[in-house]
């Protein structure tokens, strides 16, 4: 019987998309909004749990809200992509440009973050494999505590800087991040363009390159889809391992993004 309801409930909602593709009937579109709601709740707890506790998770929600209604708007029910898909990105962007205009990371964290990253990639240049936690301290001259307590300070950042905008060079302008070129293949208007596949290639050899366990965090999180602390119990180590080792692979990934953007884009 479960079965039989799921069937009824999919071709409703089919016969529902139909309708809002053929008259973008505000009502309609109501209806498909409450039906994805808790699409935008799952986005919002996963990003919540990376975040401070002072941050409002109703506030991501609302944030989430606002990706749902663009991506209602926008999405093509002809290409034949998922609209779930489709929606992930753009409710996970909405977030963060929201996060991003409340400014809640002091300059100096910045900082910090630019300096690690420029570490990272400068060394991972000259050497041609990941840099290992005692090159890259001593790159910097600091011990390797005050390593691991900087990729803490800047693991909240990390988080953000997946969505940092690269020019695309599409012809209808569109923006492409570093989170998008992480998300599924099959994302609409963005695969033909031959620098975002160019990009796509980069970050998929950087991601081989990197340790296994930062390789594991990477797929874990953003292609299976766990919180950070599902992560920390599948890979038996503490939460805090677990937001260090994110922050080494994503400032690995941003440092052969920069190396990407000085040959493609000037």
């Amino acid at each position: 019987m479960l079965g039989i309801n799921q069937t009824a409930k999919k071709i409703e909602l089919a016969k529902l998309w139909e309708q809002y593709s053929q008259t973008k009937d505000l009502a309609l579109r109501e209806t498909l909004i409450l039906q994805y709601v808790p699409l935008v709740k799952y986005v919002a707890d996963r990003i919540a749990i990376g975040l401070p506790n002072y941050l409002d998770k109703g506030d991501l929600i609302n944030y989430g809200i606002l990706g749902l209604i663009e991506a209602l708007e926008r999405f093509n029910l002809n290409r034949g992509v998922k609209f779930e898909t489709y929606a992930l990105a753009r409710i996970r962007g909405s977030i963060f440009d929201g996060l991003n205009t409340m400014d809640w990371f002091p300059a100096s964290l910045r900082a910090k973050m630019r300096k690690l990253e420029k570490a990272y990639s400068f060394l991972e240049n000259e050497l041609g494999r990941p840099a290992k936690d005692e090159e890259v301290a001593a790159y910097l001259e600091i011990s390797e505590q005050k390593l691991d307590s900087l990729l803490l300070d800047v693991s909240y950042l990390t988080l953000i800087s997946l969505d940092e905008i690269l020019p695309n060079g599409d012809s209808d302008n569109k923006e492409l991040t570093l989170k998008d070129s992480l998300q599924d293949e099959k994302l609409p208007s963005l695969t033909a363009n031959l620098e975002f596949v160019e990009v796509k290639n980069i970050l998929a050899k950087s991601i081989n390159k990197l340790p296994a366990q930062e390789k594991m965090l990477i797929s874990l999180y953003y292609y299976e889809g766990l919180t950070m602390k599902e992560i920390s119990q599948v890979m038996e180590v503490s939460n805090s391992r677990i937001s260090q080792l994110h922050s080494k692979a994503v400032l690995r990934l941003r440092g052969s993004l920069s190396r990407l953007k000085s040959s493609l884009f000037g």
